[in-house]
């Protein structure tokens, strides 16, 4: 069962986790590349500020983003300010996801986020702390997959496992750290590819962080996943 109070306290944890690392940067570091193509550290911290605010509107029954253009508008908008701009907006923006998360609410209910997605009201800070500790990583100034928190680490596996579950283009896996496993992909009767390597590295491959080098492949080859 999700525990969306546990889950807004590590929301918390790894947004203070992430400032901490970031205001070590300076001007000039947050203009330089990202390891998101196309990206810098400044898009990176826009858009978990502008997400936290798009997820405020989902908890409080409002379109998660007024449209595509504009969510990718205001990114580019945000994207050059200094260090200390950016700093204040991510932390001011995360208390504002925090105080929508304090509020008394049906956490059973449905929700929709972008591109006609729904899911439980309940589910929503488990997607927030994936953005904040994904993109913490993808800033690329020392946090690794390594050091996000075992326990996301394993949800999100499962969480991403459940995504590609039946999807037409991705081939039946079992996934396995060598404790837990996951399956993933189609439905059919065509034999199980199975996917085996450090939970850090399966979580790097689903999540489109790594190219799946670190992990081994059994009756088959690694699937080509589709982007999320």
């Amino acid at each position: 069962m999700i525990d969306h109070g546990h889950d807004l306290a590590s929301v918390r944890d790894a947004t203070d986790r992430l400032l901490t690392a970031a205001a070590k940067l300076d001007n000039a570091g947050v203009t330089q590349p990202s390891r998101l193509p196309g990206w810098s550290r400044g898009h990176v911290l826009a858009h978990l500020a502008r997400n936290a605010d798009a997820l405020v509107n989902v908890l409080q029954g409002r379109p998660m983003y007024t449209s595509a253009e504009a969510r990718d508008a205001d990114i580019e908008r945000d994207a050059p300010r200094p260090l200390d701009a950016q700093l204040t907006d991510l932390r001011e923006s995360a208390a504002r996801f925090q105080e929508a998360g304090a509020a008394p609410a049906d956490w059973s209910r449905t929700v929709e986020l972008r591109n006609g997605v729904t899911d439980s009201a309940s589910r929503v800070p488990f997607r927030r702390w994936g953005e904040v500790e994904l993109h913490h990583v993808d800033l690329g100034i020392g946090y690794e997959l390594e050091d996000v928190p075992a326990q996301f680490t394993e949800r999100e596996i499962d969480f991403l496992a459940r995504r590609f579950s039946g999807h037409p283009d991705v081939p039946p896996a079992r996934l396995t750290d060598g404790t837990r496993a996951w399956r993933t992909g189609r439905e059919t009767t065509e034999p199980e590819i199975t996917v085996t390597g450090p939970a850090p590295e399966l979580l790097g491959w689903l999540a489109g962080r790594r190219d799946g080098s670190g992990l081994t492949v059994r009756d088959g080859s690694l699937p080509a996943l589709p982007p999320l």
